[in-house]
């Protein structure tokens, strides 16, 4: 489309006419034009030559490293794995046994080639998960996306015979979302035509699919605002508990809960804000805002648990499973055939919490025999047969190991070797005073013989929002990028994100947002004063909401940074609600077609900030061509600008990828190799 008419198309979404606009026609010709040119720009400078190579191909020897952990999933009586390496660069997933699994060479049966299916229906196919019915689980829904991104096509698959169903439950390309009723019915919330999607793109309404009809006669069952985020609806399939359930999410932060019933859903009363979930006879909340009933305050981040008969019947008994402190927070639950396991972060740490039922009440026991540093993930082996568990315990030095654990204790399933030398590295946590006088916690992985002279190359990481919180992991391609020719990783726990509960994302929430920046700042003014590096030597990298962070970071303070890493971000926050999946975002940072919002919300829109008077450090832009969750706009629009008033950009777009930025490994080493080569280029000089 000519870049002219795109914007006379679009001008009515913006205030002001904004010159840039064409260049969010995904792939029209003159914006794929413009792309194509900053590619080859970038790669000339930054990807060619024997040192890329070579950075590329150790990346390669990692990511398609047969060494590397197959993450598992239990389906029936097997453990399933999606694995790429250099044979498969799109993927094979397969499976084996628990006890083969256990050895050195488990005994791996094929179950679905990707590379062969893309091949054989020339596609792009990109894994996108199953989800299979139980109890037998001999039938799965495959999800397979092209290119990457968030909509995808769903196919019914037969894991006896190892093959897709020909007459089986099929959905067009859509960011749809299924769940098996039984073996002869789905619930199906996708794109049905005219009034089915929310603003933001995802589906509002939930029907009832039967094997054998058309989706376009499946009943109603619920259905939500247009102004929703989405809608959702999912069987529990728990032997002696099984129940519909619908849920409505009208903001990214709060839903509506419903149990479904021949008289229709029946709503579970409980905060706007608060999560719910089902477990056995029980009802769990976690709490977003202090609750208070019956004359007791529950405090936010709680977790509760109530009878769910007896809630329904109008029972407001609750039982609190967790409290957390100023600085201890509940990060994630897990549930097996008879227990809860709670993962709790005290101060950005892991500890795991085992809870069962004890007649009425509730029996707390710590998890022994885990690390007491770093992170730790649990999963259920098989939530339906048994109380065993998967872990996955990590940290930034020392390799990630699965461990499993049931009544006897705990054992090492699968180590993952050393991919970097850390001969000389240490880890430390350190706390830095933002500006409203707040300790903002962050970890550094540096020598421990570096002189504290400030000329240290320094890679400084945030993300600050939507209540992630960053916790310590062994990233292998990062150490062999970055820590082990001696760079400095920082790692910093902003406002914003979930490390110490909802209190410390709400701190950071709309018109609060600005105090994740300032978080940012005080770190690296903390690593500069520290002497660890000068801002001539400290980078910064964000993506996503974290391509909006250092985006702020470089229009607010460029005399404080040397380089900036700005990947897959939200730049343009005019615009953002009207881009993809944006309007679900509203929540987190205000609706910009309210004056009263747009009032603060351009404060913090980078592309509105940026200056054409100003001095800038270098910046990389990243981002996606199929990223349909944060559109490659807010990139390009942002790159163009600031090349057009001479600041120093260079931008790279993969064509593939979706909203992770790559699509396989060879995209995954290449991105990695060009972020981190171009960093240590403007950092390391003296």
């Amino acid at each position: 489309m000519n870049p002219i008419a795109w914007v006379l198309m679009s001008a009515t979404f913006a205030q002001d006419v904004d010159p840039y606009l064409w260049l969010e026609d995904i792939d029209g010709d003159t914006a794929m034009n413009w792309v194509k040119a900053r590619n080859a720009e970038t790669e000339a400078k930054w990807a060619s030559g024997p040192d890329f190579d070579a950075r590329v191909q150790r990346l390669r020897s990692i990511l398609d490293s047969d060494a590397r952990i197959p993450g598992i999933t239990t389906i029936g009586d097997h453990v399933y794995n999606f694995w790429r390496d250099a044979s498969h660069e799109r993927g094979i997933w397969r499976r084996t046994t628990l006890d083969s699994y256990r050895t050195d060479d488990p005994d791996w049966n094929l179950v679905l080639d990707l590379d062969a299916l893309a091949k054989s229906e020339s596609e792009n196919w990109v894994w996108a998960g199953a989800s299979c019915l139980g109890p037998h689980e001999d039938r799965c829904l495959v999800q397979l996306s092209r290119g990457g991104g968030d909509a995808t096509v769903v196919r019914e698959f037969d894991l006896a015979k190892k093959a897709f169903v020909d007459d089986g439950f099929r959905l067009p390309e859509a960011k749809s979302d299924v769940a098996w009723i039984d073996r002869d019915h789905l619930f199906v919330m996708t794109d049905r035509g005219e009034g089915s999607l929310t603003t933001s793109g995802y589906p509002r309404t939930v029907v009832r699919w039967a094997r054998g009809t058309e989706l376009s006669a499946a009943a109603l069952v619920y259905e939500g605002e247009v102004e929703d985020v989405a809608v959702s609806a999912w069987h529990d399939d728990t032997v002696g508990f099984e129940r519909d359930v619908v849920l409505r999410a009208p903001t990214f932060f709060t839903n509506e809960m419903a149990l479904l019933g021949p008289d229709g859903p029946r709503p579970i009363e409980k905060p706007s804000d608060a999560q719910a979930a089902l477990w056995r006879d029980q009802l769990l909340f976690t709490l977003r805002s202090d609750w208070t009933l019956q004359g007791t305050t529950h405090k936010a981040g709680s977790l509760l648990a109530a009878d769910l008969d007896a809630w329904m019947a109008g029972d407001r008994t609750l039982a609190t499973l967790f409290v957390p402190t100023e600085r201890s927070s509940l990060d994630a639950m897990t549930s097996t055939r008879k227990s809860l396991v709670l993962s709790v972060l005290d101060n950005v740490h892991h500890r795991g919490v085992h809870v069962t039922r004890k007649g009425k009440g509730w029996r707390q026991t710590p998890l022994e025999g885990l690390p007491t540093l770093g992170t730790l993930a649990f999963s259920a082996v098989d939530h339906r047969r048994s109380d065993d568990l998967f872990i996955t315990a990590t940290s930034y030095l020392e390799p990630t190991r699965l461990l499993h654990g049931d009544k006897r204790g705990v054992d090492v399933l699968k180590s993952l070797p050393a991919f970097f030398d850390a001969k000389g590295l240490t880890v430390s946590q350190h706390e830095a005073t933002s500006a409203d006088g707040t300790r903002i916690p962050y970890f550094e992985v540096k020598r421990a013989d570096l002189p504290a002279d400030g000329s240290h190359p320094t890679l400084l990481y945030g993300y600050g929002g939507f209540e992630v919180a960053l916790t310590p992991s062994y990233s292998a391609t990062l150490g062999a990028t970055w820590m082990e020719r001696g760079g400095v990783y920082v790692v910093a726990n902003l406002r914003g994100g979930g490390e110490f509960g909802p209190s410390w994302h709400q701190a950071a929430l709309r018109e609060k947002r600005p105090r994740a920046y300032e978080d940012f700042e005080a770190v690296a003014e903390d690593l500069i004063r520290r002497g660890i590096t000068s801002p001539k030597h400290l980078g910064i990298m964000g993506g996503s909401n974290g391509g909006l962070l250092v985006g702020n970071a470089l229009v607010r303070r460029p005399d404080l940074y040397g380089a900036v890493v700005c990947q897959v971000p939200l730049l343009d926050m005019k615009r953002y609600s009207h881009l993809l999946a944006g309007a679900s975002w509203i929540g987190e940072y205000g609706d910009p077609d309210v004056p009263e919002d747009w009032a603060f919300l351009q404060g913090f829109s980078p592309y509105h900030q940026v200056k054409s008077d100003v001095a800038y450090p270098p910046v990389l832009m990243m981002t996606s061509t199929r990223d349909d969750r944060v559109h490659p706009g807010h990139a390009r629009k942002m790159a163009a600008r600031m090349l057009d008033w001479g600041h120093k950009v260079d931008y790279w777009e993969n064509i593939e990828g979706g909203h992770g930025g790559a699509a396989n490994n060879a995209q995954t080493a290449k991105k990695t190799a060009l972020s981190t080569g171009w960093l240590w280029g403007h950092l390391s000089a003296p």
